[in-house]
């Protein structure tokens, strides 16, 4: 793309970012807006208006109302269809959850995005989630920021850094927004991209900039919609829900156990699954038609054992393995959350689990994120319960609600591998800091035991494990080392040439070496300079008479050499300024005697063999 020089930015990079992170985030906010109205659009007139299933939303439990329960296999799989057409005849690259791409063009494609994916990621989430299909928000509305930052970062010639700091920024404000946590999707954007605890510092003053102005454009509009819902939490959670027990955290830490558990069942459900639909022998468009089907299947299983069992408001709860699920994690967190049944919540819990491996596993398109809350917040109330049943002079029924809260957050922080914009995350979405000292305690135990897995396939262990930070970490690697470091212990043969050497020679010279760049000497074996095998080439085939007069002193070019003492982190800098492959390097002591010739193969030997030493100490 040739751009004007018009729309180059001559600024630093971090001015750069911070200036375009404004415009990044009322994308982001207005990509957020369209996708909420669009879902919502077709969950109106799709699930609830044909199949008869209210599933209520953030702030309104589900009303239970008559359900037409065939069509609740049919239309997920309509929806399926759809989805998996637009996917795989568009872009290909928008299946599945979102933030798994997003996070492998940060680190392996440059941070590099299609623009038409965002738009086929909102398209086909929307339809997915919006019939039925069991799924998350943040999946399309991270690709949607992730892929701005990225066009304009493309479209203005900036540097590989400065899209990934906007593509960063955009993922967060994305989701930032959509979720109304603006602190948690900043802090998510540049915490998710690695599985120990590292960050993408660089994008945080951005992603601050970026979500802020999302949030600000997302809740401004909605104040015309829902003006209950504008700058508000995402749930409403009953007054007096704190912690003022410390006794308590020993049954939180058996309930981190759990959800550490429960969070590795949900990654190798998930992608056990994913390996099952690839081994399906069906186009792969079709393939999300099937996951949803199944998924619609499995609700009306549940539907009718609770309903044959337990009555109808048990049996439209157990529905909530649909769709988002947030109308009954409402009701989870209401003041009678306590009052549902276990058998309910298990089955909501690990029902969700298996339709969400099934609609996204299978190809559909959406979150892992919204489900991971429905989850932990089903699991946390069912630890919150049997307490209060072992214990119920101690456990109150607010207190249920706290393991609820505190189940999300924990289920997420191990599944993710995202301990702090979870526990923030949580924090937001309830619109309470209170429960933040067990949040941070449930969330470290419940990481620390399930560090090892991740929802997230595509993270790296750490910035230096990065693609995208190889050439920051080669010089950091190699600080303390010089070049005598990178020189094996058995000094390797090189040859030396005199400044009278014929060219012809020199022909004889390098068809008997592997050498190819050459130091030359003078008569008292003073360097002189340096000359490659290319140089040599332009007068072997040349019939002037001057090639019959060529010496080795007339191709030599003045290259400053190396010494033993130097750093290798410098000697990267003098091979990228220069056109040779080998250095010579001479004696400290005498520094116009060539000693040995440093090869680039060398120091990047060296500088494997220390990165290899400093991963096994």
């Amino acid at each position: 793309m040739n751009v004007p020089a018009t729309r180059r930015l001559h600024l630093p990079e971090t001015q750069r970012s911070m200036m375009l992170a404004p415009l990044v985030g009322a994308v982001a906010g207005i990509g957020a807006l369209g996708f909420h109205f669009l879902s919502d659009l077709i969950t109106k007139y799709g699930l609830t208006e044909l199949t008869g299933y209210d599933q209520g939303g953030p702030g309104r439990v589900p009303d239970p109302g008559e359900v037409v329960p065939w069509l609740l296999i049919l239309l997920p799989a309509l929806g399926g269809l759809i989805s998996g057409a637009l996917v795989y005849l568009v872009a290909p690259e928008a299946e599945g959850h979102g933030t798994d791409a997003a996070i492998d063009a940060y680190h392996n494609k440059r941070g590099l995005i299609r623009a038409r994916v965002p738009l086929v990621k909102m398209v086909t989430s929307a339809i997915t989630l919006g019939t039925g299909g069991s799924g998350g928000r943040e999946g399309p509305i991270a690709q949607i920021g992730a892929g701005f930052g990225s066009f304009l970062a493309t479209w203005l010639k900036l540097s590989d850094t400065d899209r990934r700091i906007l593509m960063a920024s955009g993922l967060g404000a994305g989701i930032g927004a959509i979720f109304h946590a603006p602190l948690a999707g900043a802090i998510f954007a540049i915490e998710v991209l690695y599985r120990d605890p590292d960050f993408e510092a660089e994008a945080l003053v951005p992603g601050f900039i970026a979500t802020a102005v999302s949030y600000c454009i997302y809740s401004l509009a909605m104040l015309s919609f829902a003006p209950n819902a504008a700058f508000q939490p995402l749930f409403h959670i009953p007054a007096g829900v704190t912690f003022n027990q410390p006794w308590l955290l020993l049954p939180l830490a058996a309930m981190a156990a759990v959800m550490a558990a429960a969070s590795l069942v949900y990654i190798r459900g998930f992608y056990g699954i994913q390996h099952l639909f690839t081994r399906i022998p069906i186009p792969r468009a079709l393939k999300p038609m099937v996951g949803a089907a199944a998924t619609g299947a499995v609700a009306i299983g549940c539907y009718y054992g609770f309903r044959a069992y337990y009555g109808d408001d048990a049996a439209h709860d157990s529905l909530s393995v649909l769709s988002f699920g947030y109308g009954f994690l409402q009701k989870v967190l209401d003041p009678g959350g306590a009052a549902l049944l276990i058998p309910v919540l298990l089955v909501v819990a690990f029902g969700k689990i298996l339709t969400t491996a099934l609609t996204i596993g299978s190809g559909g398109s959406g979150g892992v994120f919204g489900p991971s809350m429905v989850i932990g917040g089903a699991l946390g109330a069912v630890v919150g319960l049997l307490w209060k049943q072992w214990l119920p002079q101690l456990v109150s029924d607010q207190d249920v609600v706290m393991f609820a809260i505190l189940g999300m957050a924990s289920f997420f922080a191990a599944a993710a591998n995202t301990p702090v914009s979870t526990l923030i995350m949580v924090s937001e979405l309830t619109g309470s800091y209170d429960l933040l000292l067990p949040s941070m305690w449930v969330c470290a135990l419940a990481y620390l035991l399930n560090r090892n897995h991740s929802l997230y396939q595509e993270q790296v262990p750490s910035r230096k494990d990065s693609p995208a930070h190889r050439g920051d970490f080669i010089v950091d690697v190699l600080e303390g080392m010089t070049i005598r470091n990178a020189l094996s212990s058995a000094a390797r043969p090189f040859q030396r040439v005199p400044a009278d050497m014929t060219l012809k020679q020199m022909g004889q010279l390098i068809t008997g070496t592997e050498q190819t760049s050459f130091p030359v000497i003078d008569e008292e074996n003073r360097y002189r300079g340096l000359f490659g095998l290319n140089d040599i080439r332009q007068f072997l085939y040349d019939s002037s008479h001057l090639a019959e007069l060529a010496v080795a002193e007339d191709l030599a070019a003045q290259t400053d050499p190396l010494t033993m003492t130097m750093d290798l982190s410098s000697t990267i800098d003098r091979f990228a300024e220069s056109r040779f492959d080998e250095l010579p390097v001479v004696d400290a002591a005498d520094p116009e005697r060539v000693v040995a010739m440093l090869r680039r193969q060398d120091v990047i030997a060296a500088y494997s063999a220390k990165l290899l030493a400093m991963k096994k100490s």
